[in-house]
């Protein structure tokens, strides 16, 4: 059960809204977000809802069955929408793209791949400047500094960043220049971490895990939303399955569904999903055409020369290329939802 509270409910009105669920039988968790104040009821036993419904200082409730709550779509029906600044947005009925190299490398290769953005229209960049590494030998990111340098040169051009984070105590050194932190494959169940990004003002895009479920990423959102941030983003990059002619298995499955099961902006990564840059593009607009709000892959200018991932990076000209058949795609995308 969903309980939004009225701006403004008195503490009275709320003091004996929860003492009337308690009642009930239903163990009451209190949220409270961004842009609203929430009582999360859990419970099984059934009641009139109306019961609960007419008392004051409630704006809506609703009964959702299902383990994650705040990010179902059983309570909000209009999708969220993630809006950057400066006109930028991830939404439903939008088509958002985000490119960049798989790491931080320079200053050089930074201003390169920002004017390649911006000369394809592209608004949000990706990149890292903490990475996990298989190989402790491997290159980890710039740190920091990188992120500083990074932002500098991208806010000046109007480019958003969207970048990994690792562990709770980058959160706070990575704040002022962030626009969106990404929880990478191998943190979604890192419950530590998703608390406290509960606790920050800034998008959040959250990657499925190497071998996890839909649900389980569902139940990642929620943690973060029950932290207090509404400001999630849902990232398909592909599973680990037995099958080992690419880097993963892309599971655009999970875009339909997941548009189905939560009114959060799906986003999907087809660099990671496949691993192999030449069946990149295809992976990319498939993943238009099921339904996706955006569009994050890898891009460099010698991706041969990339310090990882060179193997499912695409050059500027692909990129250049990729952008425009991704936005062709979305529009046909668009023609076909309105037969």
């Amino acid at each position: 059960m969903i309980i939004q509270l009225k701006e403004n409910i008195s503490a009275k009105q709320k003091e004996a809204l929860i003492q009337e669920v308690h009642e009930i039988g239903y163990k009451i968790t209190e949220v409270k977000t961004q842009l609203g104040d929430y009582l999360i009821g859990i419970g099984k036993k059934e009641f009139d809802i109306r019961k609960i419904g007419q008392k004051e200082g409630i704006e809506d409730i609703h009964i959702v069955s299902d383990e994650y709550k705040l990010v179902s779509k059983k309570w909000k029906v209009k999708p969220t929408s993630i809006d950057l600044g400066d006109e930028v947005c991830i939404k439903d009925g939008d088509m958002a793209i985000i490119a960049g190299p798989c790491s931080i490398e320079s200053e050089e290769q930074i201003r390169k791949v920002v004017a390649h953005l911006k000369e394809n229209g592209i608004r949000m960049m990706r990149g890292g400047v903490f990475k996990p590494r298989t190989s402790p030998y491997a290159f980890r990111g710039m740190g920091i500094d990188g992120l500083k340098l990074w932002y500098s040169i991208a806010k000046e051009e109007g480019i958003k960043i969207v970048t990994e984070v690792m562990q709770v105590s980058q959160i706070e050194e990575m704040y002022p220049y962030t626009d969106i932190y990404q929880v990478g494959a191998r943190n979604t169940q890192n419950f530590n971490l998703l608390d406290e990004l509960g606790k920050v003002d800034k998008a959040v895009m959250i990657k499925r895990g190497i071998s996890g479920t839909i649900e389980e990423l569902l139940q990642s959102a929620e943690y973060v939303f029950s932290g207090g941030n509404e400001k999630l983003i849902l990232c398909e990059r592909g599973i680990r399955t037995y099958e080992k002619a690419s880097r993963n298995t892309l599971d655009l499955n999970a875009v339909p569904i997941l548009k189905s099961k939560s009114h959060l902006p799906v986003i999907v990564d087809p660099s990671h999903g496949i691993g192999i840059r030449e069946y990149v593009p295809q992976m990319a607009l498939a993943g238009v055409m099921a339904g996706a709000d955006g569009i994050i892959y890898e891009t460099h200018e010698i991706p041969e020369k990339a310090y990882s991932d060179g193997q499912q990076t695409l050059d500027f000209s692909q990129s250049a290329r990729l952008a425009d058949w991704i936005r062709q795609t979305f529009a046909m995308r668009k023609t076909f939802e309105l037969l």
